[in-house]
């Protein structure tokens, strides 16, 4: 068995999932293309040497369909021999990607690969592909899917999580995004992408001048949805619930932005290939599934199964990126996981800085890494929830 090393990473900034978006004009292949000759100068990776490209994709229609992974790899003009894999566990994709390069080094199937994801929400929005069980009422209650912001809602009811406490959630995570992009905290990552016109430089969903008056003035944003039925719903299918609280907003809510994200995983040995040395070890990976009625549980569920299987407790954990699918689920995590938020998301969360689907796992795992090396930390959790309950998780430890 060999360490799965991460040597290096490089994101793009992540963009308001807009029109007026900064990287609205760039497709996603032209956009990764960019992060592999980024990730070229940064590493000295002699692009030939990659065995493979794996990368995750929600929302795979239109610009993002036909394999993502091995159309970027064409169009970037890699040698023709590396194989490129897209792979979709809703909003923990680029955490499974990542998962499965790491289980290919780890048992020898290859000595080096490229990990990550790609989402470009304001080409290929959100829902686009008009899957079924986001569009068939019917057919999503007979598999008790419904849409995320419902999940959140519920968590929020069956757990007493007020509109308080989730704006406070948000607020928090805009404030320390703020302070960590003005204190350069993410610059190490990110690579200045090239656009039509322009360069974009920065994340720039972050929203400095929120307060808790701003947020609180927001009107629900998932009311409507549950009027129409699916509060009935969720109450007739949940034992201890007689009333939906509909407490996120667009302000406790992801930012939907544009973005993508890549890690180099290798073996120790491949390290000679590299200017660049050893960052961390992926030491263990954990794919969950809890209630898809919540949703967006599966984070906390994978985090759990990670601490059990590592036989480790929170308290070993130096820092954690828990995705922000929505106050109510970070609000849950913290009491579920025994997590302050001297530890959580120390640097925001997807709130502040932006949920391109996915490419936010692999866009995390970046952040923690970085963050766990300018505090000289070791131990470092990043888990993503998705859609219908799915969850995973990955910890990393500098340790090596």
């Amino acid at each position: 068995m060999h360490k799965p090393i991460i040597y290096s990473a490089v994101r793009s900034p992540r963009a308001r999932a807009k029109s007026n978006g900064s990287l609205h004009t760039v497709p996603p292949q032209e956009l990764l293309s960019q992060l592999y000759k980024g990730l070229r100068a940064k590493s000295g990776l002699d692009l030939a040497k990659i065995e493979e490209v794996i990368l995750g994709c929600v929302t795979q229609q239109g610009l993002q369909a036909a394999n993502i992974a091995r159309s970027s790899i064409l169009y970037a003009g890699l040698p023709e021999h590396v194989p490129g894999l897209t792979v979709h566990r809703f909003c923990s994709s680029g955490l499974d990607a990542i998962a499965l390069a790491a289980l290919k080094v780890q048992t020898g199937m290859m000595q080096c690969a490229l990990a990550g994801g790609v989402e470009m929400m304001s080409r290929v929005p959100m829902l686009s592909d008009g899957a079924r069980v986001f569009t068939d009422a019917e057919f999503a209650r007979q598999c008790r899917t419904l849409l995320m912001g419902s999940g959140a809602d519920l968590i929020a009811s069956i757990h007493n999580i007020s509109r308080v406490e989730a704006d406070q959630v948000a607020l928090l995570s805009q404030q320390r995004a703020a302070h960590a992009q003005t204190e350069g905290y993410f610059e190490p990552s990110i690579l200045p992408i090239k656009t039509a016109d322009s360069i974009a430089e920065e994340d720039e969903c972050v929203r400095p001048n929120t307060s808790m008056e701003s947020l609180a003035a927001l009107v629900p944003a998932f009311a409507a949805l549950g009027a129409s039925g699916v509060d009935a719903f969720q109450i007739e299918n949940s034992e201890t619930v007689e009333e939906i609280a509909h407490v996120h907003t667009p302000g406790n809510s992801p930012a939907m932005a544009d973005a993508a994200g890549l890690l180099l995983i290798g073996s120790p040995e491949f390290s000679s290939s590299l200017t660049v040395k050893a960052r961390a070890q992926l030491v263990a990976s954990v794919t969950a599934a809890s209630d898809p009625l919540q949703v967006l549980t599966g984070c906390i569920a994978a985090t759990k199964s990670l601490l059990s299987r590592t036989e480790l407790s929170s308290s070993d954990i130096d820092l954690f990126e828990i995705h922000e699918a929505f106050a109510a689920t970070s609000v849950l995590a913290k009491r579920e996981l025994a997590i302050g938020d001297d530890r959580l998301n120390v640097n925001g969360g997807v709130i502040a800085l932006g949920h391109p689907m996915g490419a936010t796992g692999a866009i995390m795992a970046m952040t923690l890494l970085d963050e766990l090396e300018r505090r000289n930390r070791r131990r470092g959790i990043v888990a993503a929830a998705g859609a219908a309950g799915s969850g995973s998780a990955i910890l990393i430890d500098r340790d090596i």
